[in-house]
């Protein structure tokens, strides 16, 4: 992504900018302030008019990265050794590697216990902490996506299939097929905050844009949507 910036009064904003088939232009604000500006392919050889769209946007912009910078910073890197905490639907626990000739992840006693040959392989802890929470979110969600598909029959929404993706500035997403692709980060959120990507990766598969007709609809299949999103976004980054 290439990257660009604009002068809003004495404010530069700088912002990160893609291509994708979509129609409309997005622009997001992620936590760590970063500004990633989404456009149609029609807008490759008219920067101009993406300036003007976040200058336009620039307030917006401006208040999403003031309210990120009263969050808690993100955690250190990983060491995958036993102590660390670990997220789990909202819930913490320590992590607990065993060595052992079998090998296995499992949840006990407020722990998450991971059973391998060689106690100091951490990149075989890391492989299989993040196997586990890939079971455990296929599962969950789609459990989810069940119990959430009922507030849309109404709209004609028949029960979609879904995957998971591991995405860098994501927690959704709605291909064109009507597949939707969940970040299996998730996970590590409370049932909540995936309730509320997942109804809204649902009003896509009727609303394709983020136009006034989604926002209603979001609203009318879950009116506390936006506590909910600004929740996800207080507890952590993708």
């Amino acid at each position: 992504m290439a990257s660009y910036s604009v002068l809003f009064g004495s404010k530069q904003i700088k912002f990160k900018l893609q291509f994708s088939e979509r129609r409309t232009l997005g622009i997001s604000v992620f936590p760590d302030a970063s500004v990633v500006v989404t456009a149609p392919s029609s807008f490759v050889s008219d920067l101009e008019s993406v300036e003007a769209k976040v200058l336009k946007r620039a307030p917006w912009i401006l208040r999403q990265q003031m309210k990120f910078s009263a969050y808690p910073p993100s955690p250190p890197a990983r060491q995958f050794v036993s102590g660390e905490s670990f997220r789990y639907l909202g819930r913490q626990f320590r992590l607990k590697v065993i060595e052992d000739s079998s090998e296995m992840v499992r949840m006990k006693d407020g722990y998450i216990e991971v059973t391998i040959t060689d106690r100091r392989d951490k990149e075989k802890v890391e492989k299989e902490i993040n196997a586990w929470y890939g079971q455990r979110a296929r599962q969950f969600f789609g459990k989810k996506l069940g119990e959430l598909l009922g507030r849309f029959t109404s709209y004609g929404v028949v029960a979609p299939s879904f995957q998971l993706r591991k995405m860098t500035m994501r927690w959704g997403s709605c291909g064109r097929n009507g597949i939707i692709f969940l970040n299996p980060e998730l996970i590590k959120y409370s049932s909540s905050c995936i309730e509320y990507v997942i109804v809204h990766e649902l009003c896509h598969l009727v609303h394709p844009n983020h136009d006034k007709k989604f926002y209603n609809l979001l609203k009318r299949t879950m009116p506390d949507w936006e506590k909910r999103k600004d929740r996800l976004e207080r507890l952590g980054t993708v």
